[in-house]
């Protein structure tokens, strides 16, 4: 999904049911998109240890050259264009390698990489509501779940299969339906939790669903039937193993769905979202609390967030993470020494008292204001300079 003057690309993602011969087509382009990919990984990587760069154009030329081996002849037998946009995503992964905004680029693994293969406009034909793929002669049974946009043809269509067996087409197209709301005075502090997944600074608390914990049991009984099936690619393990699967994405289904419509609310009735800048990959080292961490998605919750924000004219702020939101008083400002995670209400010197959650999602509307109003830092001061910050990030208690 992004963003561009005057309209958005979003992309639309549907169910389809493949029919034999087209589910064959294309796990064959799935393998040859997997096998390019690291083909062309492995000769930039030696490259690289040659301190010789290679780009996109010259893996390209090196394609042409394996279709033309024995061995790789089969290479031929699938649409071009899904394996040269697996080259050109080698060189995006690169590109973000360099810039260092992420690591060197992994292999694909067989099992474990998403498998998937993404088709521009001269590899496929969008008809009247109907969509065929280069190589297969028939329009794929798509389950039209909601409309395209009236007017628009996808640019990109990517074919996807997930570890449960289900497939998926994903379409990009232009959205002119999405313009910038109505501006409103409205603006809210958000504290993500455990015990409550959002607690907002109008004082209403949105419960945890736990997503995970609902379907525990039965995820616990399907992989143990998984470790004991022989292991290998025999068909009872791969049956064992799609039953894990379907289980993960129910919950995972069930996870985004309450998060869709949790960021949409939030978007369309407010001009100003406050949130904490929490690093959550370093809260999910905590053994004891990452499973309902990961649970909770708040990083899926904040990057859903800020897209939504940025379609509709809204503006998220991001409060460093060091701020004492839990131990400021949000209503005389007097920061308070301690504050333990089992202690959920307290009562200032002033006299008010504040149920924890509820203030720190004050203290973060308040933070964030003041950053809208006068560019104003929102990191405590320190006690020396140099030293430790006054308040480091908490982790969220155990719940039972």
């Amino acid at each position: 999904m992004s963003v561009t003057v005057g309209h958005v690309k979003r992309a639309f993602k549907y169910r389809f049911h493949p029919t034999d011969a087209q589910a064959a087509e294309l796990s064959r382009t799935f393998g040859c998109v997997r096998k390019v990919y690291n083909l062309a990984l492995e000769a930039r990587t030696w490259s690289w240890a040659r301190q010789e760069r290679v780009n996109y154009n010259q893996t390209s030329a090196m394609l042409t050259v394996w279709k033309k081996t024995e061995e790789l002849a089969y290479l031929s037998e699938v649409s071009s264009v899904p394996l040269q946009q697996a080259l050109r995503h080698l060189q995006v992964a690169f590109t973000h390698f360099f810039g260092k905004r992420a690591k060197y680029p992994r292999f694909k693994s067989r099992k474990k990489s998403r498998r998937s293969a993404e088709y521009t406009t001269s590899a496929f034909r969008y008809r009247d509501g109907k969509l065929t793929l280069a190589k297969l002669s028939e329009p794929l049974d798509i389950v039209w779940s909601r409309a395209l946009p009236e007017g628009v043809s996808p640019s990109t269509v990517t074919v996807s299969q997930d570890a449960a067996g289900r497939w998926f087409v994903s379409m990009l197209c232009d959205d002119p339906s999405v313009k910038p709301l109505p501006v409103t005075d409205a603006a809210v502090g958000i504290d993500v939790g455990l015990n409550h997944l959002l607690t907002l600074s109008t004082g209403e608390k949105i419960a945890n669903p736990r997503h995970e914990r609902r379907d525990r049991a039965a995820l616990a009984k399907a992989q143990s039937r998984l470790s004991k099936k022989a292991k290998g690619d025999g068909a009872n393990r791969a049956k064992a193993r799609r039953k894990v699967a379907k289980i993960h994405a129910r919950i995972t289904d069930r996870r985004r769905d309450n998060l869709h419509k949790l960021t949409t609310r939030l978007v369309r009735e407010n001009q100003t979202l406050v949130i904490e800048d929490l690093t959550v990959r370093n809260m999910v080292k905590n053994r004891s609390l990452a499973r309902a961490i990961s649970d909770a998605a708040w990083s899926e919750f904040r990057s859903m967030l800020e897209y939504k924000a940025q379609w509709y004219g809204r503006e998220v702020i991001a409060v460093d993470r060091w701020f004492p939101s839990s131990k400021l008083c949000s209503n005389c400002g007097t920061l308070a020494e301690r504050m333990p995670l089992n202690v959920r209400e307290w009562t200032c010197d002033c006299g008010a008292t504040h149920d924890r959650d509820v203030n720190a999602a004050k203290n973060l509307l308040a933070a964030g204001l003041a950053v809208t109003a006068c560019g104003a830092g929102v990191r405590p001061q320190r006690r020396t300079p140099g030293g430790q910050s006054a308040a480091k990030q908490e982790t969220p208690r155990r719940e039972p």
